[in-house]
Protein backbone atom coordinates (compact mmCIF):
# COMPACT_ATOMS: atom_id res chain seq x y z
CA UNK A 1 0.00 0.00 0.00
CA UNK A 2 2.82 2.30 0.99
CA UNK A 3 4.42 1.80 -2.44
CA UNK A 4 1.31 2.57 -4.20
CA UNK A 5 0.97 5.99 -2.08
CA UNK A 6 4.44 6.39 -3.54
CA UNK A 7 4.11 6.06 -7.37
CA UNK A 8 0.74 8.04 -7.13
CA UNK A 9 3.35 11.15 -5.32
CA UNK A 10 5.84 10.70 -8.27
CA UNK A 11 2.73 10.62 -10.73
CA UNK A 12 1.77 14.08 -9.16
CA UNK A 13 4.75 15.95 -9.37
CA UNK A 14 5.77 14.56 -12.82
CA UNK A 15 1.83 16.00 -14.13
CA UNK A 16 2.45 19.33 -11.68
CA UNK A 17 6.01 19.92 -13.90
CA UNK A 18 4.29 19.42 -17.24
CA UNK A 19 1.50 21.89 -16.68
CA UNK A 20 4.34 24.30 -15.77
CA UNK A 21 6.32 23.70 -18.87
CA UNK A 22 2.87 24.35 -20.71
CA UNK A 23 2.45 27.45 -19.12
CA UNK A 24 5.58 28.43 -19.78
CA UNK A 25 5.42 27.71 -23.22
CA UNK A 26 1.80 29.19 -23.66
CA UNK A 27 3.79 32.46 -22.90
CA UNK A 28 3.44 35.52 -26.05
CA UNK A 29 6.61 35.30 -28.08
CA UNK A 30 5.10 37.29 -30.57
CA UNK A 31 7.87 39.93 -31.65
CA UNK A 32 6.79 43.43 -31.87
CA UNK A 33 6.21 45.83 -34.38
CA UNK A 34 8.44 48.98 -34.68
CA UNK A 35 6.00 51.66 -34.93
CA UNK A 36 7.03 56.02 -35.32
CA UNK A 37 5.06 57.57 -32.24
CA UNK A 38 3.95 61.34 -31.52
CA UNK A 39 1.74 63.37 -29.47
CA UNK A 40 -0.97 65.88 -30.80
CA UNK A 41 0.09 69.11 -31.79
CA UNK A 42 -2.20 72.19 -30.06
CA UNK A 43 -2.95 75.00 -31.66
CA UNK A 44 -4.26 78.51 -30.00
CA UNK A 45 -7.51 79.77 -32.11
CA UNK A 46 -4.90 81.96 -34.41
CA UNK A 47 -7.19 81.52 -37.89
CA UNK A 48 -11.23 80.80 -38.66
CA UNK A 49 -11.57 77.99 -40.77
CA UNK A 50 -14.67 78.75 -43.16
CA UNK A 51 -15.80 76.31 -46.24
CA UNK A 52 -16.34 77.87 -49.97
CA UNK A 53 -16.04 76.62 -53.27
CA UNK A 54 -14.11 77.43 -56.21
CA UNK A 55 -15.02 79.78 -59.72
CA UNK A 56 -13.87 81.62 -61.96
CA UNK A 57 -13.55 85.49 -61.53
CA UNK A 58 -14.88 86.13 -65.07
CA UNK A 59 -18.12 84.14 -65.35
CA UNK A 60 -21.60 84.28 -66.56
CA UNK A 61 -24.98 82.33 -67.54
CA UNK A 62 -26.05 83.67 -70.63
CA UNK A 63 -29.99 83.76 -71.11
CA UNK A 64 -32.60 85.45 -73.42
CA UNK A 65 -35.33 87.90 -73.12
CA UNK A 66 -37.37 86.20 -76.04
CA UNK A 67 -39.64 82.96 -76.02
CA UNK A 68 -38.67 80.70 -78.75
CA UNK A 69 -37.70 77.68 -80.23
CA UNK A 70 -33.89 77.20 -80.42
CA UNK A 71 -32.93 77.05 -84.23
CA UNK A 72 -29.35 76.20 -83.83
CA UNK A 73 -26.10 75.69 -81.37
CA UNK A 74 -23.20 76.26 -82.14
CA UNK A 75 -20.73 74.90 -79.32
CA UNK A 76 -20.27 71.94 -77.12
CA UNK A 77 -19.29 71.78 -73.46
CA UNK A 78 -15.42 72.47 -73.51
CA UNK A 79 -15.30 74.39 -76.02
CA UNK A 80 -12.81 77.80 -77.05
CA UNK A 81 -15.25 80.95 -77.44
CA UNK A 82 -14.14 84.49 -78.82
CA UNK A 83 -15.56 87.66 -77.69
CA UNK A 84 -18.94 88.50 -79.72
CA UNK A 85 -18.85 84.45 -81.30
CA UNK A 86 -22.31 83.40 -81.97
CA UNK A 87 -23.23 80.31 -79.66
CA UNK A 88 -26.80 79.58 -80.40
CA UNK A 89 -29.56 81.42 -81.97
CA UNK A 90 -33.49 81.11 -81.22
CA UNK A 91 -36.30 81.25 -83.90
CA UNK A 92 -37.09 84.92 -84.44
CA UNK A 93 -39.77 84.70 -87.77
CA UNK A 94 -41.63 87.37 -86.05
CA UNK A 95 -39.08 89.96 -85.37
CA UNK A 96 -37.95 89.74 -88.58
CA UNK A 97 -40.97 90.25 -90.13
CA UNK A 98 -41.64 93.42 -87.33
CA UNK A 99 -38.41 94.76 -88.54
CA UNK A 100 -39.23 94.51 -92.44
CA UNK A 101 -41.87 96.68 -91.15
CA UNK A 102 -40.40 99.38 -89.24
CA UNK A 103 -37.70 99.07 -92.23
CA UNK A 104 -40.28 100.28 -94.90
CA UNK A 105 -42.07 102.73 -91.80
CA UNK A 106 -38.33 104.29 -92.03
CA UNK A 107 -38.29 104.49 -95.84
CA UNK A 108 -42.33 106.55 -95.94
CA UNK A 109 -40.87 108.55 -93.11
CA UNK A 110 -38.05 109.98 -94.74
CA UNK A 111 -39.84 111.16 -97.73
CA UNK A 112 -42.14 112.36 -95.58
CA UNK A 113 -40.10 114.20 -93.93
CA UNK A 114 -37.71 115.55 -96.83
CA UNK A 115 -41.28 116.66 -98.48
CA UNK A 116 -42.35 118.65 -95.17
CA UNK A 117 -38.56 119.90 -94.94
CA UNK A 118 -38.75 121.34 -98.33
CA UNK A 119 -41.89 122.93 -98.01
CA UNK A 120 -41.20 124.84 -94.40
CA UNK A 121 -38.05 126.21 -96.11
CA UNK A 122 -40.07 127.20 -99.07
CA UNK A 123 -42.84 128.76 -96.87
CA UNK A 124 -40.26 130.27 -94.38
CA UNK A 125 -38.43 132.44 -96.86
CA UNK A 126 -42.23 133.47 -98.91
CA UNK A 127 -43.18 134.60 -94.67
CA UNK A 128 -40.04 136.67 -94.36
CA UNK A 129 -41.06 138.74 -97.62
CA UNK A 130 -44.63 138.38 -96.06
CA UNK A 131 -45.96 136.79 -98.98
CA UNK A 132 -47.74 134.13 -96.81
CA UNK A 133 -50.16 134.77 -93.78
CA UNK A 134 -48.81 133.50 -89.90
CA UNK A 135 -51.79 131.64 -89.79
CA UNK A 136 -50.12 129.31 -93.37
CA UNK A 137 -46.60 129.37 -91.59
CA UNK A 138 -47.60 128.17 -88.27
CA UNK A 139 -49.39 125.36 -90.16
CA UNK A 140 -46.56 124.16 -92.55
CA UNK A 141 -44.24 124.22 -89.16
CA UNK A 142 -46.12 122.21 -87.60
CA UNK A 143 -46.72 119.95 -90.58
CA UNK A 144 -42.65 119.34 -90.59
CA UNK A 145 -42.44 118.92 -86.64
CA UNK A 146 -44.79 115.87 -87.00
CA UNK A 147 -43.10 114.51 -90.32
CA UNK A 148 -39.67 114.84 -88.44
CA UNK A 149 -41.30 113.11 -85.12
CA UNK A 150 -42.54 110.33 -87.51
CA UNK A 151 -39.20 109.76 -88.56
CA UNK A 152 -37.61 109.64 -85.40
CA UNK A 153 -40.16 107.28 -83.96
CA UNK A 154 -39.83 104.83 -86.78
CA UNK A 155 -36.03 104.92 -85.95
CA UNK A 156 -36.36 104.16 -82.36
CA UNK A 157 -39.26 101.45 -83.20
CA UNK A 158 -35.59 100.18 -85.05
CA UNK A 159 -33.58 100.15 -82.48
CA UNK A 160 -35.77 98.42 -80.59
CA UNK A 161 -36.27 95.42 -82.82
CA UNK A 162 -32.93 95.43 -83.52
CA UNK A 163 -32.50 94.52 -79.90
CA UNK A 164 -34.81 91.58 -79.42
CA UNK A 165 -33.11 90.18 -82.34
CA UNK A 166 -29.86 90.16 -80.52
CA UNK A 167 -31.68 88.09 -77.96
CA UNK A 168 -32.27 85.59 -80.49
CA UNK A 169 -28.99 85.15 -81.30
CA UNK A 170 -26.61 84.44 -77.79
CA UNK A 171 -22.99 85.66 -78.58
CA UNK A 172 -20.30 85.30 -75.99
CA UNK A 173 -19.67 88.43 -73.92
CA UNK A 174 -16.41 87.75 -73.60
CA UNK A 175 -13.27 85.30 -74.15
CA UNK A 176 -13.42 82.23 -72.58
CA UNK A 177 -14.43 78.46 -72.26
CA UNK A 178 -18.13 76.94 -72.61
CA UNK A 179 -18.69 75.76 -68.87
CA UNK A 180 -22.53 74.40 -69.39
CA UNK A 181 -24.91 73.95 -72.17
CA UNK A 182 -28.37 73.60 -70.87
CA UNK A 183 -30.85 73.97 -74.13
CA UNK A 184 -30.44 72.06 -77.23
CA UNK A 185 -31.78 72.19 -80.53
CA UNK A 186 -35.39 72.10 -80.72
CA UNK A 187 -36.22 73.28 -76.96
CA UNK A 188 -37.96 76.03 -76.35
CA UNK A 189 -36.12 78.98 -74.46
CA UNK A 190 -37.85 81.00 -72.36
CA UNK A 191 -36.70 84.63 -70.99
CA UNK A 192 -34.52 84.61 -67.87
CA UNK A 193 -33.59 80.73 -68.33
CA UNK A 194 -30.10 79.80 -68.30
CA UNK A 195 -28.59 78.62 -71.83
CA UNK A 196 -25.25 78.74 -71.51
CA UNK A 197 -22.43 79.16 -69.07
CA UNK A 198 -19.38 79.94 -69.83
CA UNK A 199 -15.69 81.63 -68.11
CA UNK A 200 -12.35 82.87 -68.68
CA UNK A 201 -10.22 79.92 -66.61
CA UNK A 202 -6.57 81.20 -65.46
CA UNK A 203 -7.95 83.79 -62.76
CA UNK A 204 -10.05 81.81 -59.91
CA UNK A 205 -12.07 82.80 -56.71
CA UNK A 206 -13.38 81.41 -53.58
CA UNK A 207 -16.44 82.27 -52.25
CA UNK A 208 -16.51 81.65 -48.78
CA UNK A 209 -19.84 81.56 -46.19
CA UNK A 210 -19.10 83.15 -43.19
CA UNK A 211 -21.29 83.03 -39.45
CA UNK A 212 -22.45 86.32 -38.60
CA UNK A 213 -20.53 85.25 -35.34
CA UNK A 214 -17.52 85.66 -36.76
CA UNK A 215 -17.81 88.13 -39.86
CA UNK A 216 -16.56 91.51 -37.48
CA UNK A 217 -13.16 89.72 -37.43
CA UNK A 218 -12.47 89.60 -41.23
CA UNK A 219 -11.03 92.67 -43.01
CA UNK A 220 -10.63 93.10 -46.69
CA UNK A 221 -7.02 92.80 -47.87
CA UNK A 222 -6.36 90.10 -45.46
CA UNK A 223 -4.23 87.19 -46.60
CA UNK A 224 -5.29 83.83 -46.31
CA UNK A 225 -4.47 80.11 -46.97
CA UNK A 226 -6.70 78.28 -49.22
CA UNK A 227 -6.93 74.59 -48.98
CA UNK A 228 -8.23 72.62 -51.49
CA UNK A 229 -10.05 69.68 -50.07
CA UNK A 230 -9.78 67.07 -53.28
CA UNK A 231 -5.90 67.21 -53.50
CA UNK A 232 -4.93 68.91 -49.75
CA UNK A 233 -2.92 71.65 -51.92
CA UNK A 234 -2.36 74.73 -50.14
CA UNK A 235 -2.82 78.34 -51.73
CA UNK A 236 -2.96 81.99 -50.65
CA UNK A 237 -5.24 84.00 -51.39
CA UNK A 238 -6.37 87.69 -50.65
CA UNK A 239 -10.05 89.09 -49.22
CA UNK A 240 -11.44 91.36 -51.89
CA UNK A 241 -15.26 91.46 -51.27
CA UNK A 242 -16.65 91.12 -47.46
CA UNK A 243 -20.56 91.44 -47.12
CA UNK A 244 -21.98 93.88 -45.04
CA UNK A 245 -25.92 91.68 -45.23
CA UNK A 246 -26.94 88.33 -45.21
CA UNK A 247 -30.41 89.19 -46.28
CA UNK A 248 -30.10 86.96 -49.22
CA UNK A 249 -27.63 84.27 -48.38
CA UNK A 250 -30.13 82.01 -45.45
CA UNK A 251 -27.97 84.11 -42.48
CA UNK A 252 -24.16 83.76 -43.55
CA UNK A 253 -22.42 86.24 -44.87
CA UNK A 254 -20.34 86.16 -47.98
CA UNK A 255 -16.14 87.03 -48.57
CA UNK A 256 -14.46 87.05 -51.73
CA UNK A 257 -11.02 85.50 -51.99
CA UNK A 258 -8.88 86.30 -54.93
CA UNK A 259 -6.59 83.33 -55.32
CA UNK A 260 -2.90 83.86 -56.17
CA UNK A 261 -1.36 82.64 -59.71
CA UNK A 262 -0.72 78.57 -58.88
CA UNK A 263 0.58 75.75 -61.09
CA UNK A 264 -2.07 73.85 -58.77
CA UNK A 265 -4.83 72.15 -61.35
CA UNK A 266 -7.91 74.12 -60.04
CA UNK A 267 -11.54 73.59 -61.39
CA UNK A 268 -14.48 75.79 -61.01
CA UNK A 269 -16.89 73.65 -58.15
CA UNK A 270 -13.75 72.29 -55.92
CA UNK A 271 -14.52 72.75 -52.35
CA UNK A 272 -12.03 74.13 -50.33
CA UNK A 273 -11.06 75.35 -46.76
CA UNK A 274 -10.23 79.14 -45.92
CA UNK A 275 -8.58 79.97 -42.91
CA UNK A 276 -8.68 83.51 -41.98
CA UNK A 277 -6.31 84.89 -39.63
CA UNK A 278 -7.36 86.33 -36.58
CA UNK A 279 -6.30 87.34 -33.14
CA UNK A 280 -5.29 84.91 -30.89
CA UNK A 281 -8.11 84.34 -28.18
CA UNK A 282 -7.35 82.75 -24.63
CA UNK A 283 -9.69 79.95 -25.70
CA UNK A 284 -8.08 76.22 -24.85
CA UNK A 285 -5.92 75.07 -27.40
CA UNK A 286 -6.81 72.34 -30.66
CA UNK A 287 -5.33 69.40 -30.28
CA UNK A 288 -4.51 67.88 -33.65
CA UNK A 289 -3.17 65.20 -35.42
CA UNK A 290 -2.36 63.75 -38.84
CA UNK A 291 -4.98 62.28 -40.70
CA UNK A 292 -2.78 60.22 -42.04
CA UNK A 293 -2.82 58.29 -38.41
CA UNK A 294 -6.29 57.67 -38.25
CA UNK A 295 -8.06 54.10 -38.42
CA UNK A 296 -11.59 54.24 -39.97
CA UNK A 297 -14.12 51.58 -39.34
CA UNK A 298 -17.36 52.65 -41.15
CA UNK A 299 -18.98 55.56 -39.21
CA UNK A 300 -15.95 54.99 -36.88
CA UNK A 301 -12.98 57.01 -36.17
CA UNK A 302 -9.83 56.12 -33.93
CA UNK A 303 -6.19 56.44 -33.40
CA UNK A 304 -4.13 53.95 -31.76
CA UNK A 305 -2.53 54.95 -28.52
CA UNK A 306 0.69 53.49 -26.73
CA UNK A 307 -1.04 51.56 -23.48
CA UNK A 308 0.64 50.02 -20.89
CA UNK A 309 3.60 47.66 -21.09
CA UNK A 310 3.70 49.06 -24.49
CA UNK A 311 1.06 47.62 -26.38
CA UNK A 312 -1.25 49.45 -28.87
CA UNK A 313 -4.95 50.64 -27.72
CA UNK A 314 -7.39 51.51 -30.48
CA UNK A 315 -9.19 54.75 -28.83
CA UNK A 316 -12.90 55.67 -30.92
CA UNK A 317 -12.66 60.02 -31.31
CA UNK A 318 -14.73 62.56 -31.96
CA UNK A 319 -13.12 64.91 -34.53
CA UNK A 320 -13.97 68.33 -35.32
CA UNK A 321 -12.77 70.66 -38.69
CA UNK A 322 -10.13 69.82 -40.84
CA UNK A 323 -6.86 72.05 -40.95
CA UNK A 324 -4.53 71.49 -43.74
CA UNK A 325 -3.72 67.43 -42.75
CA UNK A 326 -4.50 67.82 -39.28
CA UNK A 327 -7.73 67.17 -37.94
CA UNK A 328 -8.90 68.76 -34.40
CA UNK A 329 -9.49 65.92 -31.74
CA UNK A 330 -12.36 66.97 -29.71
CA UNK A 331 -12.45 63.54 -27.19
CA UNK A 332 -10.46 60.30 -27.04
CA UNK A 333 -7.12 61.62 -26.74
CA UNK A 334 -5.46 63.87 -24.33
CA UNK A 335 -3.07 66.82 -25.24
CA UNK A 336 0.62 64.17 -23.53
CA UNK A 337 -0.79 61.30 -24.74
CA UNK A 338 1.25 59.06 -27.37
CA UNK A 339 -0.11 57.83 -30.70
CA UNK A 340 0.95 55.59 -33.73
CA UNK A 341 1.47 57.18 -36.66
CA UNK A 342 3.28 54.90 -38.74
CA UNK A 343 3.41 51.02 -38.10
CA UNK A 344 6.14 48.48 -39.73
CA UNK A 345 3.36 45.56 -39.18
CA UNK A 346 -0.60 45.12 -38.46
CA UNK A 347 -1.81 46.46 -35.57
CA UNK A 348 -4.55 45.25 -33.65
CA UNK A 349 -5.46 45.62 -29.69
CA UNK A 350 -3.54 44.56 -27.26
CA UNK A 351 -0.44 44.07 -30.09
CA UNK A 352 3.07 44.35 -28.57
CA UNK A 353 5.38 47.93 -30.23
CA UNK A 354 8.75 49.05 -29.91
CA UNK A 355 9.16 52.50 -31.09
CA UNK A 356 11.52 52.67 -33.69
CA UNK A 357 12.78 56.58 -34.69
CA UNK A 358 14.20 55.51 -37.67
CA UNK A 359 10.74 54.82 -39.20
CA UNK A 360 9.12 57.09 -41.68
CA UNK A 361 5.54 58.53 -41.39
CA UNK A 362 5.01 57.61 -45.20
CA UNK A 363 4.44 53.53 -43.83
CA UNK A 364 0.68 53.55 -43.30
CA UNK A 365 -0.97 52.62 -40.29
CA UNK A 366 -3.68 49.86 -40.68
Amino acid sequence: MKKITTIFAIAALILVASCGKDKAASKDNTPAVAVKVSTPSAEGSAFLSASGKIEAVQNANLSTRMMGYVTDTYVNVGDKVSKGQLLLRINSADISAQSAQVTASITEAKVAFRNAEKDYNRFKVLFEQKSVSQKEMDDITANYEMAKARLEGATQMKNQVNAQLSYSNISAPFSGVVTGKFINKGDMANPGMPLIGMETPGKFQVIAMVPESEITKIKEGTTVNVVVKSTNELIKGTVTEVSSSAKNTGGQYLVKVILDKTEAKLLSGMYTSVQFPIEKSTEAKRILVPESALVKQGQLTGIYAIGNKNVAILRWLRTGKTFGDKVEILSGLAADEQFIVAAEGKLYNGVKVIASPALTEGKEVK
